[in-house]
């Protein structure tokens, strides 16, 4: 009995501070990982390198130090982890046949952070969904929506699809379209809708905004309305100049149509 608990004791004492060096390593170098990632962030934020390469070679860093503090923490248990290497590895293959789908969104995520199709702050539609991007992640991508909902998308599925950036270009056209009645004066129409844009500080010189007749509808005169305006006060001046143009052609006498039908009635006599 005495041997029994002096060799339990041993086994004890030994394996324990083997598990107790492994959680010390896997703890300090989980610690380590952090750290660094915080340090390699900080680098390339100073070099001025665009936050998506930041986020994703920060995040990228994390994962490569926490897996080689796992062996090392393996190793502290007397595992031998070249053997647990090389099982790893055909576990590995198993294991990427069943999830293609995660090894394409990470080789999509690779991608876009070496083409850089949109960065993070772009207002971007892709993949049925539009939002400003917010963080790109190994696999996903995260998307803030203008109704402040947040869009998680696999990389994959970003690259498979069209990618319409709103952003990248600093500026966008606003296509207006404003009905008049046949009996209302087109000339009279073509400048109210002029001064509205050229009094707007917010409408680029250059392209010069474009006023023109655009088509005519089955019960209206159409006008379109081409202003060039920055990104950012798109909606904005989409929103005001459509409550300018209703006041103005109040004030003007111009009459904007509804749609609408004549109806002949026949009398046919017996």
């Amino acid at each position: 009995m005495q041997e029994w608990l002096s060799t339990a004791q041993e086994l004890t004492l030994h394996y324990g501070l083997r598990v107790l060096a492994a959680a010390v390593v896997l703890i300090v170098g989980r610690w380590v990982a952090r750290g660094v990632r915080h340090i390699v962030e900080r680098l390339m934020i100073k070099g001025r390198l665009d936050a998506t390469i930041v986020k994703f070679t920060g995040n990228l860093t994390y994962i490569a130090l926490l897996a080689f503090t796992i062996l090392a923490a393996l190793n502290q248990l007397g595992i031998q982890t070249t053997s647990f290497i090389a099982v790893l590895g055909a576990a590995g293959l198993a294991i990427g046949l069943a999830l293609q789908g995660s090894l394409s969104n990470f080789a999509a995520g690779f991608l876009m952070i070496l083409f850089r199709p949109f960065r993070v702050g772009d207002y971007i539609e892709a993949a049925g969904t539009a939002g400003t991007v917010e963080e790109i992640q190994i696999f996903t991508t995260t998307l803030c929506t203008p109704d402040n909902k947040l869009v998680i998308v696999p990389n994959a599925k970003l690259t498979a699809d069209n990618i319409v950036n709103w952003s990248v270009k600093g500026t966008r056209r606003v296509d207006m379209v404003f009905g008049i009645g046949y009996r209302d004066d087109i000339d009279r129409a073509r400048e109210v809708i002029q001064s509205i844009i050229d009094a707007d500080p917010r409408v680029l010189k250059n392209p010069a905004p474009v006023v023109a007749v655009y088509q005519l509808g089955h019960s209206s005169v159409d006008f379109v309305a081409r202003p060039w305006v920055k990104s950012d006060d798109y909606w904005d001046f989409w929103f005001e100049t459509t409550e300018k143009a209703k006041k103005a052609f109040d004030e003007a006498g111009i009459s904007i149509p509804f749609p609408q039908q004549d109806v002949h009635i026949y009398q046919h006599k017996d």
